[in-house]
Parts: C-alpha cells; sequence; structure tokens
C-alpha cells in the first residue's frame, strides 16, 4: 500500500521522467533542425535606395567620318523664280574628314528608387545540420544519461527508504502495543496486589504493616501514570505508519500481529558487502556521476575540434511592387551551404574547463573509495549489531522467563503471608522491565536486519521490479 499511495515514491519517479526526458533533448543535436517561418509584414514606408547624385566624365576624343557620295534632292523654287519648277535630285561628292570633341562633365541628379511595396508576405525555411562537432553532443547524451543513473538511483533509494520505514513503524507499533499491554496488566497485577495489601494490613496479621499498604499505592499510581504516555505512544506509532502508507492524517493502521517474531540472520559478512556494491543506490549515484562528468570531460575537449555544419534555406515572398527587389527571380529561391567554426585562440578557457573537469572526475573517484569503505563500515557495524542482538535477544528471554516464575512463586508466597510487601512490589517492577527490555531487543534485530536491507539495497528488488 505505501509503494502505491506514499507522495515521496511518485516525486522521485517524476524525477527520473525529467531525467529521461533530458537525455532526448540532447540526443536531439544528432538530427538535423528544420524551422519554418511565415508571416505578413506592413511597413510605414515603402523600402526604397538613394542613388546619390553625381558626373560623368567624358574624355576628349576624334571621330572620324569618311568621305562619300550622297544624293541631294532639291526641291521645287528652291532658290526663287526662275529656277526649275520641279524636284531635282543631285549628287554630291563629300571628302573624309576628322572631328575632334573637348572633354566635358555632364551632371547625374540623385534618384529615388523604389524597392518594395509596404505590405510583404513572405515563408521561409531554415535547415541546419551539425556533422561534426568533436565529440560535444557525445559528451552532453552523457551527462544527461548520468543525470538519469542518479535519478534513478534516487527513485530506488526512495523504495528502500518507505520499505525500511513501514517495516520499522509497523513493528515500533507492535512494540508500542506490546509495551502499552505490558503497562497495564503490571498495573492491573499491582492493583490486585494493593487489594491483597490492603486486606492483609486491615485484619491485622502483623506482616503487613500501614507503611507497606501506603509503598504500594504509590507504586500502583506510578505505574498508572507511566501506562498513560504508553497508550499516547501506541496511537502515535498507528499515526505514523498510516502517514508513511500514504494514508490521510487522521487514519490509524492497527497491525494484526500481537508480537514480533524473532528471524535469526543467516547473511554472511563478506557476501553482504559485495552484494552492497552490486546494489547499493549511493554506489550507483557514485557510478552515475561518473559517468556525466566524464560526458562533461567530453564536451569541454570538443572545445578544441572545428565544428562543420551543413545549411540550407527556401524562401518565397509575395509583393504587389514589380520592381525594384520585387521581381520574379528574388521572390522565391533558395541556397545551400557548409560552414565550419575553427577555434584558433581563446585565451586557454578550453584549457581550463578540461583541467576542471578531469579534477571533478578524480575527486569523485576519491570520494568512490570512501564510499567503498564507508559501505563495508556500516554493513559490518550493522553485521556485529545483529550478532550483539541475538545475543541480547537470549539473555533477555532467559531473564523475562525467569522473572515471570520468580513474580508467581513471590505473589503465592505473599498471599499466604510469607514474604514482605516490598518482595512483590520489586517481583513485579522486575517483570515489567525484564519483559519491555525483552520486546526491545527483539524490535532491535528486526530493525537491524531492515537497515541492513537499505544499505545493500537488494532486498525489495524483485517487489519493485514487479511494481515497476
Amino acid at each position: 500500500m505505501a509503494m502505491e499511495k506514499n507522495h515521496s515514491r511518485p516525486a522521485s519517479q517524476f524525477a527520473v521522467a525529467i531525467a529521461e526526458a533530458q537525455h532526448r533533448q540532447a540526443l536531439a543535436g544528432y538530427w538535423p533542425q528544420f524551422t519554418v517561418k511565415g508571416g505578413v509584414e506592413r511597413l510605414n514606408a515603402p523600402p526604397n535606395f538613394i542613388f546619390p547624385s553625381t558626373q560623368m566624365y567624358i574624355p576628349s576624343q576624334q571621330v572620324a567620318i569618311p568621305g562619300g557620295q550622297a544624293t541631294v534632292t532639291i526641291p521645287a523654287n528652291a532658290f526663287g523664280p526662275g529656277f526649275p519648277p520641279t524636284t531635282v535630285q543631285l549628287p554630291v561628292s563629300y571628302p573624309g574628314q576628322t572631328v575632334t570633341t573637348t572633354p566635358q562633365l555632364f551632371p547625374v541628379p540623385a534618384q529615388n528608387v523604389r524597392l518594395l511595396d509596404p505590405t510583404l508576405s513572405k515563408v521561409e525555411g531554415d535547415f541546419k545540420w551539425l556533422l561534426f562537432d568533436g565529440g560535444m553532443r557525445h559528451g552532453y547524451s552523457e551527462q544527461a544519461l548520468g543525470a538519469l543513473g542518479v535519478a534513478k538511483a534516487e527513485s530506488r533509494r526512495t523504495d528502500l527508504e518507505l520499505a525500511d520505514s513501514v517495516v520499522r513503524l509497523y513493528y515500533g507499533a507492535v512494540l508500542a502495543r506490546q509495551l502499552r499491554q505490558l503497562g497495564q496488566d503490571t498495573q492491573e497485577r499491582m492493583e490486585a496486589t494493593l487489594r491483597i495489601t490492603e486486606t492483609l494490613y486491615k485484619e491485622g496479621s502483623g506482616t503487613v504493616t500501614k507503611a507497606d499498604y501506603l509503598d504500594n499505592k504509590v507504586m500502583v499510581e506510578t505505574v498508572r501514570s507511566i501506562v498513560a504516555p504508553l497508550e499516547k505512544n501506541e496511537a502515535t506509532a498507528q499515526a505514523a505508519l498510516a502517514y508513511t502508507m500514504g494514508l490521510p492524517w487522521n487514519a490509524t493502521v492497527e497491525p494484526t500481529e500481537s508480537e514480533i517474531p524473532f528471524v535469526p540472520y543467516d547473511g554472511k559478512l563478506d557476501e553482504l558487502v559485495a552484494t552492497a556494491y552490486e546494489f547499493n543506490p549511493d554506489w550507483a549515484k557514485v557510478d552515475a556521476g561518473l559517468r556525466a562528468l566524464e560526458g562533461e570531460h567530453t564536451t569541454a575537449i570538443s572545445g578544441h575540434y572545428p565544428k562543420i555544419a551543413l545549411t540550407g534555406d527556401l524562401h518565397r515572398w509575395w509583393n504587389s511592387y514589380d520592381a525594384g527587389l520585387s521581381t520574379g527571380q528574388n521572390r522565391d529561391g533558395w541556397t545551400v551551404g557548409a560552414g565550419i567554426e575553427i577555434p584558433v585562440f581563446d585565451g586557454f578557457l578550453t584549457n581550463a574547463k578540461v583541467a576542471e573537469a578531469r579534477a571533478r572526475i578524480n575527486k569523485l573517484k576519491e570520494e568512490k573509495m570512501l564510499l567503498k569503505e564507508g559501505i563495508g563500515l556500516q554493513i559490518r557495524d550493522l553485521f556485529l549489531g545483529l550478532g550483539a542482538s541475538e545475543k541480547e535477544y537470549k539473555a533477555s528471554y532467559e531473564a523475562m522467563m525467569a522473572a515471570r516464575d520468580d513474580r508467581d512463586l513471590t505473589a503465592r508466597a505473599y498471599e499466604a503471608g510469607l514474604l514482605a510487601t516490598e518482595k512483590i512490589i520489586r517481583a513485579q517492577l522486575q517483570e515489567a522491565l525484564v519483559s519491555a527490555s525483552y520486546y526491545k531487543a527483539v524490535y532491535e534485530h528486526r530493525a537491524l536486519q531492515s537497515q541492513i536491507d537499505l544499505v545493500v539495497g537488494k532486498a525489495i528488488r524483485d517487489e519493485l521490479n514487479d511494481t515497476h
């Protein structure tokens, strides 16, 4: 139920989804990029081009006119009365000649050339494809994969911590119920003892005095004051368990088990440590972090290499003007090209980035060695704690059984008037304390097993795979 309803798990899974999306963003760099834009523009005035005024210089030159013969038509009466009254054509010969012109400056006035109509509609397509980048895209992809690995490790840690919390809180609620029940049983037994003490005191047998009665009454009320917080602790443990399971704040979960089962741990220390290096989420996070840093190092090195890209564009636009730039040849077309960017000198910036990335990798590798030793030491400490806990369990169990027998014998002897009141009070309190110590030892043994499962990171692998 906790795996289905606790909100921390979906939050960690969304972190994984974010990392996966970032990786897909990094992979997008391997694909060509094509964009299309379109629109209509209205200019406040038609664009123009001013051709400035100038002067055209024509140098001196000679023009040769070859000689020849031409027919001249003389109209009638051309020279007055007395000449032929009709048109006459006469042949005329002329000699060759040469004409020399003088240098001249012809002024050309400024001209305002209109280029387009103010309203322009256009559609453009832009194409880019990075062919070579020196490993930059690969580096970004590795960084994204490293971040994805970190997110998955965090998600797995959330699952493991959630399972550990449920186990410890569940058995913590069982322990709280056992302690509350133990307190109530002790209170009832001491109240019964108080009634017996009162009877013996009032009958005046001589073995029980008023001081004994008052001592017994003080202890009964003291135990009563202890039971109240135990009831509150039980309710708090059940509420905490419900919260961890993803239930509303006012929900309560009561464990069905009446006691915590004691299960001896049969794991081997070397096998646990080896398994932890395979499944521990912190170890997985470090490996993923190294992958991300290696990608950062690759990206930094790419700054030394040139970048080659293929580019192109398509365009089509519409304009009501038919002169200037608005010609059929200009209104639509395409271009294809290849570009290269070569780094020449950047003030040693790329070298510094490469050095920084390499230092980060070395730093994390050293931290990985520390983590390796830390995981082994942590598992060893928990393993030793389990061994001590098993010994404590056996000793506390024997002590509890002995305390129960002692309380039973002491109670019968006290009812027969053979023992003092303080003996029965001490026997009852001793049984309660020893029993509480036993319950606590069993709980700590189970909690240590859960902590080992958390550190090793393998305990609920199959269950998690099923739920995923």
